[in-house]
């Protein structure tokens, strides 16, 4: 006798407009939550307040902190490595690489709050990150790594350590987002802040490219 056929797999019920609009509230709220306390100052009361919702809605579309909180970190992985995914073989390995720091440093600009939620993680020792860092970051890292090595060897960028250079165009960029605060004192001017940042930080990695 022929075994009875297995179940089909039942499959998920898209998310009507209102609980795609409710996440992306509790997303925002959290953002800013997360950003500014981190995982452990973070608490769901300040996810819900900030939302405009109350506690027990907010556990109807997440289990809980955590849950969040990975939510916003395999959206933001994903979003952070596209730039240096991008980086591939080029006539000019200057201005690939030139185009590559300027992206970060534009997304510092535009995404501070996601600068410091991956900053918080980070000192925090990547705890819900790590299986990102070592399956994702890693391997990219070493091909690109790998990438610039070859370009330096062909004479066509000057000599750098390609994972020392890397850190250093984080490091940079991500300043002007991680201590946005300082940043806002120091230079007041946020405008021309920019506009300075974006000279000084091209005429420095572009002396340092320049073969």
């Amino acid at each position: 006798m022929a075994e009875d056929a297995a179940p089909a797999a039942s499959t998920p019920r898209p998310r009507s407009r209102i609980q795609t609009r409710n996440r992306r509230r509790i997303l925002e709220a959290a953002l800013d939550v997360f950003s500014a306390h981190g995982f452990r100052g973070a608490t769901l009361d300040q996810i819900a307040d900030g939302a405009g919702m109350s506690k027990p809605n907010v556990l109807y579309y997440f289990d809980g902190k955590e849950a969040i909180h990975v939510t916003l970190l395999n959206a933001l992985m994903a979003e952070w490595l596209a730039p240096l995914e991008a980086l591939e073989e080029a006539e000019d390995p200057v201005e690939a690489l030139m185009g590559y720091v300027m992206t970060k440093l534009e997304m510092s600009r535009r995404l501070p709050r996601e600068s410091r939620l991956f900053a918080n993680e980070i000192l925090q020792g990547a705890p819900r990150m790590g299986p990102h860092l070592e399956r994702g970051l890693k391997p990219l890292f070493d091909a690109k790594c790998a990438l610039i090595r070859r370009w330096a060897a062909e004479g066509r960028i000057a000599p750098v350590d390609p994972g020392h250079f890397l850190f250093t165009v984080w490091a940079v960029t991500q300043h002007y987002a991680d201590f946005e605060a300082q940043v806002a004192v120091l230079m007041p001017d946020g405008k021309a802040a920019w506009s300075g940042a974006r000279r000084h930080v091209d005429g420095m990695f572009r002396g340092m490219l320049l073969p």
